[in-house]
């Protein structure tokens, strides 16, 4: 069985084609049938950078190792997100930390309102914001004393945090899962290697964007490794060097989110035994060629093989 990975048995909240159109918005999503499917969150924008909505399935393609898998599940609605945000809490956020509470609570604020959110604070260590008592919330006062909770001081365990706020998805009641990762450096007090992060986010379907505060000089910052957790994942690395940037980009980041299409499609499983899959979504509409955001790869667990 493909479990705890991006093929999934039972996808909650996607939708079948064929069923879509004979729900009404207030109704859950649901799936007529059980299949193995690839679930992708995929953004689409035009060439001057504008989002794009309302394509129908027609308009993309999807190839997986190269060749081309019809697509099986399609959605373009603001269906409910699980939502992690994972923020830097080492020495270095002492100043910024204010500006980022706030961006994160004008963010909840205007998200769905049956978004759930969670917490991830980190500097040597890793702890959850939320009283032990709540796995999620969607309580603006509690979202803040989460966000505040600790003082920040301390190293940067990074790879750290965004493993266990990946394992903290696992609990989330949405099928679309998406994490906000907040750093002003590079790793440097993780037990968990790079690599093996790489592989969590890979057989993760959590869509991952990361916004990086850090200074040009800074010896421990790894730009490259935020905008790759960004990438493998399908979602978005920005890099701020103005505090005063940072509530407009998560601003972005939640019409990023609003935006994104849904795609499932079925992976050739008895032809290629590969673990690691590569994907590429291309989208085209009216004649020219769109610019689409997705995930890049994914891990199928040795079980499924």
């Amino acid at each position: 069985m493909r479990s705890k990975t991006l093929i999934q048995l039972a996808l909650g909240l996607l939708i079948a084609v064929a069923g879509y159109s004979s729900q009404r918005p207030s109704e859950p999503y649901t799936i007529s049938t059980n299949v193995d499917v690839v679930l992708l969150d995929a953004s689409v924008k035009d060439p001057r950078g504008g989002y794009v909505t309302g394509l129908p399935k027609s308009a993309f393609h999807v190839t997986e190792n190269g060749r081309s898998r019809p697509i099986s599940l399609f959605a373009n609605v603001d269906a409910p997100v699980t939502l992690g945000l994972v923020i830097d809490n080492s020495g270095s956020m002492r100043n910024k930390r204010a500006e980022v509470v706030l961006a994160g609570l004008a963010f909840a604020k205007e998200s769905n309102s049956k978004d759930e959110f969670f917490v991830i604070n980190f500097n040597d260590s890793v702890a959850k914001g939320l009283p032990p008592s709540l796995t999620f919330t969607d309580d603006l006062q509690t979202l803040r004393a989460a966000l505040f909770y600790g003082r920040p001081l301390g190293k940067t365990a990074l790879y750290d945090a965004t493993a266990s706020a990946l394992k903290h998805l696992e609990k989330g009641h949405h099928d679309k899962r998406t994490l906000i990762v907040v750093s002003d450096g590079g790793d440097n007090a993780s037990k968990i290697p790079q690599q093996e992060l790489m592989a969590l986010i890979e057989s993760s379907r959590a869509t991952i964007y990361t916004v990086e505060l850090g200074e040009k000089d800074d010896p421990d910052l790894k730009p490259g490794v935020l905008r790759k957790i960004a990438a493998i994942s399908g979602g978005q690395y920005y890099r701020l060097e103005n505090l005063d940037d940072v509530i407009p980009v998560f601003k972005k980041i939640s019409k990023d989110i609003r935006s994104r299409y849904t795609i499932g499609y079925i992976p050739n499983g008895e032809e290629d035994k590969r673990r690691v899959r590569s994907i590429r979504v291309t989208a085209q509409s009216e004649g020219r060629k769109l610019a689409v955001k997705s995930r890049t790869s994914y891990m199928i667990s040795p079980a499924a093989n």
